[in-house]
């Protein structure tokens, strides 16, 4: 294993054109996903915050994604375009107190947000770089930014969002006693009506356009967490039967987001092009998102355990072989094994980390594999993903054989 890594690993260099491998690897993709194997790590914050700089000043990056809430993320990205009434970063920061707080309220996030607000100053709005959140944990937080919405923009449909979300108030603004009562029947589920208010929001939003500016992007904005309540209220209700489905529907949420945030971006301009922060990113149908042309565009590069030059990612989401099970090699903070295989065909190396159920892998490979396995990824099924009808979803994926 560790010779087939020393011919696609780099060293980090000192120095202005430490990260230009890592750009040129890049090129043209819409969305690069910069994980993390730790939260907090300022040294590798530090260098994230750089590469993202690189991104947005050279390869025109217009969007900063980030493994936190949307409402929250919501209020930094009013204060970089200069919308808000916050008088620095550290009160524009001040919105994410869930744990882990220091995640995003840190001292390397607190420079890069006042990089972000300095670079933008000047810039006509769409041409500025926006933060956004893609996270689902802020359940009640976004039920009070649906209202405030509405307070300001139908006081009627105001009143029936309050009488919808008024399904929650027994929970006392606590999600997990919410999920527990709903999941064992202690509580009233309020499936329906969440549901109910993000048809009504969806309704709305489809009633402006881009031309209404400010008033456009505040509407999709209420639609985006009206559609986290929905997405949060099932997390919470499903956590307690089983931690595999409630995974996935966090990482559903994020795709979803990721979709919905570049579908509003392009309406009024070209195809944006998207970085992507955080350790829980869902890397491979991020990557399998679609361009206008109809191809795949994007990359992933994870810091793992030691700085190494970023590859291209793909999806193997089939069932492993006979005889090719990979071998153990540790176990990450949740449990999963993370493991190294060949590419039975090619006898290229792969990293994968074991996904849910046992019968599924993810694979990350350095190269490609062979075209046959590439073939058989583009044509498979998430077995670790079904759909919410119990159907399972096709998979996202490139062209085989094309670079991501």
């Amino acid at each position: 294993m560790l010779e087939g890594l020393r011919r696609h690993l780099l060293p980090l260099e000192d120095g202005a054109g430490a990260h230009d491998p890592l750009m040129r690897l890049i090129g043209q993709a819409r969305f690069a996903l910069l994980g993390e194997a730790s939260h907090g790590t300022q040294e590798f914050y530090r260098e994230r915050a750089e590469i993202t700089k690189r991104l947005i000043t050279e390869k025109s990056f217009n969007a900063v994604v980030v493994e936190g809430d949307w409402p929250d993320a919501l209020r930094v990205n009013r204060y970089v375009r200069g919308l808000s009434d916050d008088k620095d970063a550290v009160a524009a920061l001040s919105g994410f107190q869930r744990f882990p707080a220091w995640m995003w309220r840190n001292t390397v996030v607190v420079d890069f947000v006042e990089w972000l607000r300095d670079h933008n100053s000047g810039l006509a709005p769409r041409q500025q770089t926006g933060f956004y959140g893609l996270d689902l944990y802020s359940l009640f937080s976004s039920i009070q930014a649906v209202l405030a919405y509405l307070d300001q923009a139908d006081p009627e449909a105001a009143r029936r969002a309050r009488y919808r979300y008024a399904c929650l108030d027994h929970a006392a603004e606590d999600s997990q006693a919410y999920g527990y009562a709903a999941a064992f029947g202690l509580g009233a589920s309020c499936e329906d009506e969440v549901v109910q208010q993000l048809r009504e929001m969806n309704r709305r939003a489809g009633e402006f356009s881009p031309v209404s500016g400010l008033e456009w992007d505040e509407a999709f904005f209420a639609q985006q967490n009206a559609r986290l309540v929905r997405n949060a209220e099932e997390y919470y209700r499903t956590m307690f039967h089983g931690r595999v489905s409630s995974w996935n529907l966090r990482d559903s949420h994020m795709v979803e987001t990721l979709q919905a945030l570049d579908r509003h971006l392009t309406a009024n301009g070209p195809p944006p092009r998207m970085c992507g922060l955080g350790a829980q990113l869902p890397p491979g149908r991020c990557l399998g998102h679609r361009d206008g042309r109809g191809g795949a565009n994007g990359m992933w590069a994870s810091s793992c355990a030691t700085a190494t030059r970023a590859t291209p990612c793909w999806w193997a989401s089939a069932p492993t072989t006979a005889g090719s099970r990979p071998r153990r090699i540790g176990v990450n903070r949740r449990g999963a094994s993370g493991c190294a295989r060949a590419c039975p065909a090619a006898g290229r190396m792969c990293f994968t980390r074991r996904a849910r159920p046992a019968s599924c892998w993810r694979c990350v490979t350095t190269r490609p594999c062979a075209p046959a396995g590439a073939a058989a990824a583009a044509t498979g099924h998430r077995r670790d993903l079904p759909a919410r009808n119990g159907t399972p979803q096709p998979l996202l994926s490139h062209p085989p054989g094309q670079p991501v």
